[in-house]
């Protein structure tokens, strides 16, 4: 038989047939399987945020930053405002790859769903945390003269912010990943446009309680919005203390109404992460990506007009500038790293990109510690290490915009070998 057979496709392949054989279909090759393509323009526009990140958190001295490493007082933008939902929007981009490459796998949607609860929980578990640290009240306990150990302990328990940045990440990447794990394209595009003008509806036109006015009327002082009035309903918990930033009080930057519009921005990035991965040429991807992030800064751009550019409210059209924005830089760095392969000064971004937790978590334990819990004698006083760290090793020979850049831009430096060291040993963080 397979003598025969083996003689049967020979005699079809050449176009001859002897009387009273069937002709054999050609054996169609079994294509390889086509490796995962790994864009290191992704690992680096990654990791230049999360620099970015490090190096507008911590200056040498809060009243001593030029203007760019500062975010807008309250409308409008700065490059600082672009960090965070830069941030989201890569992970909405990974988000998508991530689940893709589980479904290749052969994970139910069970699976998935359990991945995304789980990892979403221990990313807003980090962030709590993160905020309690280093749990207990370092400084005066309001009311207390002497407090012992376990006053302070509670208070820092009844003043822990419950927001924050790890916090919203966690919640949004949840959101984007569940809302569009079964939906389709024109499905997703419905529940964003929802998202977004809902937001801004919400925002403008329904009155803002206890005071009745509409919301539109109120978006120029931060206390007044409908966003902080849901603030201090969700948040502030009367004598068992209030739990939105301490910097604000009556509301917080990271609270539960902006954080809607936030989903937005990852979904965004699920859209990006679906175009990337669509197996189209380099070049129609880079182009794709430019064309939509210009689009969307134009319309953000517009819709800032009646509902303005805002990161503290996190607005709709703050949502679409910032994911245009979003987009043409990662397409500037394809179009840089991946298709003209330019890629040696990537290297130090690669390191930030690959530990994005542990740069953001241990960066921030070092901050608590230099900036506000650990302090030492200086010039007859006691002072944060970070002051006196700046005074003696920056502001003693530097003008102090200088002192202030140069300090921050150290930490970042400590920041790049530690994430170096472990990017060299192949020590990954994965939540």
């Amino acid at each position: 038989m397979t003598t025969s057979s083996a003689t049967s496709a020979s005699a079809t392949s050449a176009g001859t047939l002897t009387p009273g054989t069937v002709a054999a279909p050609p054996l169609a090759p079994v294509p390889a399987a086509r490796p995962r393509e790994r864009l290191r323009s992704l690992d680096v526009f990654r990791g230049m945020t999360v620099a970015a990140m490090l190096l507008v958190n911590d200056p040498g001295s809060w009243g001593n930053i030029y203007p760019p490493f500062e975010h807008a007082p309250w409308h409008g933008w700065t490059p600082t405002d672009l960090i965070f939902p830069f941030f989201l929007f890569i992970v909405g981009i990974t988000t998508h790859l991530s689940l893709s490459a589980r479904r290749a796998r052969g994970d139910d949607d069970g699976a998935i769903v359990h991945q995304v609860l789980r990892r979403a929980g221990l990313i807003f578990l980090f962030g709590l945390l993160l905020n309690l640290f280093p749990f207990y009240t370092w400084g005066k306990v309001a009311g207390v003269a002497d407090p012992s150990l376990l006053d302070r302990v509670m208070d820092r328990l009844l003043h822990v912010r419950i927001p924050g940045v790890l916090q919203r990440i966690a919640l949004a990447y949840a959101a984007g990943a569940l809302l569009t794990l079964r939906t389709t394209l024109k499905q997703q595009v419905v529940i964003l446009a929802t998202l977004l003008f809902g937001y801004w509806f919400a925002m403008t036109l329904l009155p803002v309680p206890g005071s009745g006015t509409m919301g539109a009327l109120t978006l120029d002082h931060a206390p007044a919005t409908l966003a902080a009035w849901l603030d201090r309903a969700l948040l502030d918990w009367g004598r068992f203390g209030n739990h939105t930033w301490n910097q604000t009080e009556t509301w917080d930057p990271e609270g539960p109404l902006s954080t809607i519009p936030a989903i937005g921005t990852a979904m965004l990035g699920v859209f990006a992460g679906r175009w990337i991965a669509s197996g189209r040429p380099l070049y129609e991807r880079i182009t794709g990506l430019f064309g939509a992030g210009a689009i969307a800064m134009m319309l953000g751009a517009m819709w800032g007009w009646s509902f303005p550019i805002n990161k503290n409210l996190w607005t709709s059209s703050y949502v679409l500038f910032t994911a245009g924005m979003a987009a043409t830089t990662l397409a500037t760095c394809m179009w840089i790293i991946d298709a003209l392969e330019v890629r040696g000064w990537t290297r130090p971004f690669v390191a930030f990109g690959i530990n994005p937790i542990v740069a953001f978590v241990g960066s921030g334990l070092m901050a608590r510690l230099i900036y506000s819990v650990i302090s030492v004698p200086f010039h007859g006083e006691r002072v944060s290490l970070e002051t006196a760290i700046y005074k003696v090793g920056f502001a003693s020979w530097l003008a102090p915009k200088e002192a202030s850049l140069l300090f921050a831009l150290t930490f970042v430096l400590v920041w790049f070998v530690i994430l170096s060291l472990l990017h060299r040993k192949g020590i990954v963080l994965k939540v």
